[in-house]
Protein backbone atom coordinates (compact mmCIF):
# COMPACT_ATOMS: atom_id res chain seq x y z
CA UNK A 1 0.00 0.00 0.00
CA UNK A 2 2.81 2.54 1.19
CA UNK A 3 4.52 1.86 -2.39
CA UNK A 4 1.19 3.81 -3.96
CA UNK A 5 1.10 6.50 -1.99
CA UNK A 6 4.04 7.33 -1.41
CA UNK A 7 4.94 8.77 -5.10
CA UNK A 8 2.08 10.40 -4.87
CA UNK A 9 2.61 12.05 -1.30
CA UNK A 10 6.22 13.18 -2.30
CA UNK A 11 4.61 14.70 -5.74
CA UNK A 12 1.92 16.37 -2.97
CA UNK A 13 4.32 18.15 -0.82
CA UNK A 14 6.47 18.71 -3.61
CA UNK A 15 4.10 20.63 -5.50
CA UNK A 16 2.89 22.10 -2.61
CA UNK A 17 6.30 23.62 -1.70
CA UNK A 18 6.98 24.86 -5.22
CA UNK A 19 4.18 26.46 -5.62
CA UNK A 20 2.83 27.23 -2.30
CA UNK A 21 5.79 29.26 -1.06
CA UNK A 22 9.46 28.58 -4.11
CA UNK A 23 6.86 30.30 -7.10
CA UNK A 24 5.17 32.96 -5.07
CA UNK A 25 8.43 34.20 -3.12
CA UNK A 26 10.22 34.04 -6.74
CA UNK A 27 7.06 35.72 -8.26
CA UNK A 28 6.79 38.78 -5.38
CA UNK A 29 10.54 39.28 -5.71
CA UNK A 30 11.19 40.21 -9.64
CA UNK A 31 7.94 41.92 -9.04
CA UNK A 32 9.84 44.18 -6.45
CA UNK A 33 13.01 43.90 -8.38
CA UNK A 34 11.40 45.05 -12.44
CA UNK A 35 8.25 46.66 -11.31
CA UNK A 36 8.50 47.88 -8.25
CA UNK A 37 5.75 50.72 -7.98
CA UNK A 38 2.91 48.50 -9.75
CA UNK A 39 3.86 45.74 -7.60
CA UNK A 40 3.06 48.15 -4.47
CA UNK A 41 -0.22 49.79 -5.82
CA UNK A 42 0.64 51.76 -8.50
CA UNK A 43 -0.02 55.05 -5.82
CA UNK A 44 -0.15 58.19 -6.38
CA UNK A 45 1.92 60.75 -3.62
CA UNK A 46 1.57 64.39 -2.82
CA UNK A 47 4.91 65.42 -0.82
CA UNK A 48 4.73 62.25 1.52
CA UNK A 49 1.20 61.70 1.94
CA UNK A 50 -0.95 58.64 -0.16
CA UNK A 51 -3.75 60.06 -1.92
CA UNK A 52 -4.59 57.24 -4.25
CA UNK A 53 -3.74 55.02 -6.75
CA UNK A 54 -3.58 55.42 -10.74
CA UNK A 55 -5.25 52.08 -11.27
CA UNK A 56 -7.90 52.55 -8.64
CA UNK A 57 -10.76 55.41 -9.09
CA UNK A 58 -12.53 57.38 -6.23
CA UNK A 59 -15.34 59.75 -6.46
CA UNK A 60 -14.55 63.61 -6.97
CA UNK A 61 -17.87 65.50 -6.60
CA UNK A 62 -17.31 68.97 -6.44
CA UNK A 63 -17.71 71.21 -9.12
CA UNK A 64 -13.89 72.61 -9.57
CA UNK A 65 -13.08 69.09 -9.95
CA UNK A 66 -13.50 66.72 -13.08
CA UNK A 67 -16.01 63.51 -11.73
CA UNK A 68 -15.44 60.20 -12.39
CA UNK A 69 -17.53 57.34 -14.03
CA UNK A 70 -20.69 56.35 -12.21
CA UNK A 71 -19.81 53.36 -10.35
CA UNK A 72 -21.91 50.55 -8.40
CA UNK A 73 -19.16 49.15 -5.98
CA UNK A 74 -20.69 49.25 -2.55
CA UNK A 75 -21.87 52.95 -2.05
CA UNK A 76 -19.89 54.11 -4.97
CA UNK A 77 -15.56 53.26 -5.54
CA UNK A 78 -15.72 51.16 -2.35
CA UNK A 79 -12.43 48.97 -3.25
CA UNK A 80 -13.58 46.07 -1.31
CA UNK A 81 -17.04 45.77 -2.96
CA UNK A 82 -15.86 45.64 -6.42
CA UNK A 83 -18.69 44.99 -8.96
CA UNK A 84 -21.21 46.52 -11.80
CA UNK A 85 -25.03 46.75 -11.25
CA UNK A 86 -25.24 43.42 -12.76
CA UNK A 87 -28.37 45.09 -14.53
CA UNK A 88 -29.63 43.76 -18.23
CA UNK A 89 -29.63 46.73 -20.62
CA UNK A 90 -33.38 46.12 -20.57
CA UNK A 91 -33.59 47.17 -17.45
CA UNK A 92 -36.37 49.68 -16.05
CA UNK A 93 -34.35 50.11 -13.20
CA UNK A 94 -31.11 50.62 -15.37
CA UNK A 95 -33.00 53.04 -17.30
CA UNK A 96 -35.24 55.06 -15.36
CA UNK A 97 -34.06 54.36 -11.37
CA UNK A 98 -35.79 53.00 -8.56
CA UNK A 99 -36.67 54.11 -4.94
CA UNK A 100 -37.03 52.44 -1.46
CA UNK A 101 -38.50 53.10 1.72
CA UNK A 102 -35.80 53.10 4.10
CA UNK A 103 -35.75 52.93 7.74
CA UNK A 104 -37.95 56.10 8.64
CA UNK A 105 -40.16 55.02 6.26
CA UNK A 106 -38.91 58.15 4.10
CA UNK A 107 -38.39 57.48 0.21
CA UNK A 108 -34.86 57.63 -0.96
CA UNK A 109 -32.89 56.58 -4.27
CA UNK A 110 -32.33 53.22 -4.50
CA UNK A 111 -30.57 53.27 -7.96
CA UNK A 112 -30.48 56.16 -9.70
CA UNK A 113 -30.55 55.01 -13.34
CA UNK A 114 -29.26 56.54 -16.51
CA UNK A 115 -31.89 58.73 -17.12
CA UNK A 116 -31.23 60.89 -13.80
CA UNK A 117 -27.81 60.58 -14.62
CA UNK A 118 -28.25 62.48 -18.20
CA UNK A 119 -30.32 65.14 -16.38
CA UNK A 120 -27.58 65.52 -13.76
CA UNK A 121 -24.73 65.73 -16.26
CA UNK A 122 -26.69 68.21 -18.76
CA UNK A 123 -27.79 70.75 -15.66
CA UNK A 124 -24.01 69.99 -13.97
CA UNK A 125 -21.97 70.91 -17.46
CA UNK A 126 -24.53 73.35 -19.26
CA UNK A 127 -25.56 70.66 -21.88
CA UNK A 128 -28.71 72.02 -23.82
CA UNK A 129 -31.47 69.41 -23.44
CA UNK A 130 -35.18 69.31 -24.50
CA UNK A 131 -37.44 68.12 -21.42
CA UNK A 132 -41.10 67.59 -21.37
CA UNK A 133 -41.60 69.32 -17.83
CA UNK A 134 -39.91 72.33 -16.36
CA UNK A 135 -37.00 70.98 -14.02
CA UNK A 136 -37.82 74.08 -11.88
CA UNK A 137 -40.95 71.75 -10.28
CA UNK A 138 -38.47 69.07 -9.16
CA UNK A 139 -36.24 71.07 -7.32
CA UNK A 140 -36.32 71.25 -3.27
CA UNK A 141 -36.73 74.39 -1.06
CA UNK A 142 -32.73 74.64 -1.24
CA UNK A 143 -32.84 74.83 -5.24
CA UNK A 144 -31.08 71.26 -5.73
CA UNK A 145 -33.04 68.44 -8.19
CA UNK A 146 -35.06 66.41 -5.97
CA UNK A 147 -33.65 62.93 -7.31
CA UNK A 148 -36.77 61.07 -5.79
CA UNK A 149 -39.07 63.40 -7.22
CA UNK A 150 -37.21 62.94 -10.78
CA UNK A 151 -37.36 59.26 -10.60
CA UNK A 152 -40.63 59.03 -10.20
CA UNK A 153 -41.41 61.30 -12.68
CA UNK A 154 -39.09 59.00 -15.36
CA UNK A 155 -40.69 55.73 -14.38
CA UNK A 156 -44.99 57.34 -14.38
CA UNK A 157 -46.41 55.19 -16.37
CA UNK A 158 -49.28 57.78 -17.79
CA UNK A 159 -47.46 60.78 -18.25
CA UNK A 160 -43.59 60.08 -18.00
CA UNK A 161 -41.20 62.68 -18.32
CA UNK A 162 -39.06 62.53 -21.62
CA UNK A 163 -35.61 64.43 -21.36
CA UNK A 164 -33.37 64.92 -23.83
CA UNK A 165 -29.48 66.43 -24.31
CA UNK A 166 -29.49 68.13 -27.69
CA UNK A 167 -26.19 66.95 -28.23
CA UNK A 168 -24.00 63.33 -27.96
CA UNK A 169 -23.16 62.77 -24.27
CA UNK A 170 -20.34 60.81 -24.02
CA UNK A 171 -21.42 57.00 -22.75
CA UNK A 172 -18.58 56.74 -20.18
CA UNK A 173 -20.65 59.67 -18.19
CA UNK A 174 -23.42 57.83 -17.59
CA UNK A 175 -22.49 54.35 -17.65
CA UNK A 176 -20.53 52.54 -14.41
CA UNK A 177 -17.78 50.01 -15.61
CA UNK A 178 -17.71 46.06 -14.84
CA UNK A 179 -15.34 47.20 -11.92
CA UNK A 180 -16.97 49.73 -10.30
CA UNK A 181 -13.61 51.34 -9.93
CA UNK A 182 -12.19 52.12 -13.20
CA UNK A 183 -9.79 55.39 -12.83
CA UNK A 184 -10.31 56.50 -16.34
CA UNK A 185 -12.75 58.91 -18.39
CA UNK A 186 -12.78 59.01 -22.24
CA UNK A 187 -11.19 62.41 -23.33
CA UNK A 188 -14.65 63.40 -24.50
CA UNK A 189 -15.87 63.49 -21.19
CA UNK A 190 -13.27 64.86 -19.74
CA UNK A 191 -14.13 68.09 -22.46
CA UNK A 192 -17.55 68.21 -21.63
CA UNK A 193 -16.97 69.04 -17.96
CA UNK A 194 -14.22 71.77 -18.98
CA UNK A 195 -16.47 74.29 -18.60
CA UNK A 196 -17.55 73.67 -15.35
CA UNK A 197 -14.54 73.14 -13.92
CA UNK A 198 -13.34 76.14 -15.92
CA UNK A 199 -15.55 78.35 -14.19
CA UNK A 200 -15.31 77.34 -10.85
CA UNK A 201 -11.67 77.81 -11.10
CA UNK A 202 -11.67 81.47 -12.73
CA UNK A 203 -9.60 79.97 -16.04
CA UNK A 204 -10.70 79.74 -19.29
CA UNK A 205 -12.09 76.71 -21.21
CA UNK A 206 -9.02 76.55 -23.40
CA UNK A 207 -6.53 76.33 -20.38
CA UNK A 208 -8.49 73.35 -19.00
CA UNK A 209 -8.60 71.55 -22.64
CA UNK A 210 -4.98 71.87 -22.75
CA UNK A 211 -4.53 69.75 -19.38
CA UNK A 212 -6.91 67.72 -20.79
CA UNK A 213 -4.62 67.12 -24.09
CA UNK A 214 -1.49 66.86 -21.58
CA UNK A 215 -2.86 64.26 -19.57
CA UNK A 216 -4.66 62.08 -22.55
CA UNK A 217 -3.28 58.38 -21.99
CA UNK A 218 -2.60 56.71 -26.01
CA UNK A 219 -3.74 53.50 -26.17
CA UNK A 220 -1.33 51.04 -25.13
CA UNK A 221 1.11 49.93 -27.83
CA UNK A 222 -0.46 51.85 -30.40
CA UNK A 223 -3.66 50.18 -30.72
CA UNK A 224 -4.74 48.29 -27.11
CA UNK A 225 -8.09 49.93 -25.53
CA UNK A 226 -8.66 53.69 -26.26
CA UNK A 227 -7.57 57.35 -25.66
CA UNK A 228 -8.19 57.99 -21.38
CA UNK A 229 -7.60 60.43 -18.41
CA UNK A 230 -7.00 59.12 -15.41
CA UNK A 231 -9.12 61.20 -12.72
CA UNK A 232 -7.22 61.37 -10.32
CA UNK A 233 -4.30 62.84 -12.00
CA UNK A 234 -6.01 65.26 -14.03
CA UNK A 235 -7.62 66.62 -10.91
CA UNK A 236 -4.30 66.60 -9.12
CA UNK A 237 -3.01 69.06 -12.03
CA UNK A 238 -5.48 71.19 -11.43
CA UNK A 239 -4.84 71.80 -8.37
CA UNK A 240 -1.91 72.48 -9.01
CA UNK A 241 -1.81 74.82 -11.87
CA UNK A 242 -4.96 76.62 -11.64
CA UNK A 243 -5.73 76.28 -7.46
CA UNK A 244 -9.24 77.42 -6.04
CA UNK A 245 -9.34 81.60 -5.67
Amino acid sequence: MWEQLLPGLRIKLFMTFFLGVFYPLVMTGLSQLLFSRQANGSLVMMGNRVVGSEVIGQNFTKPGYFHPRPSSAGSGYDASSSGGSNLGPTSAKLLRGAIKLDDKKSEVVDFDGIALRVVHYCVENNIPYESSKSLEGFKDIGGNLDDVKLIKALNDNRAPLAFAPKIPIPADAVTGSGSGLDPHISPANAQAQAGRVARTRGVSVNQVNELIAKYTERPDFGFLGEPRVNVLKLNLALDKRFPHR
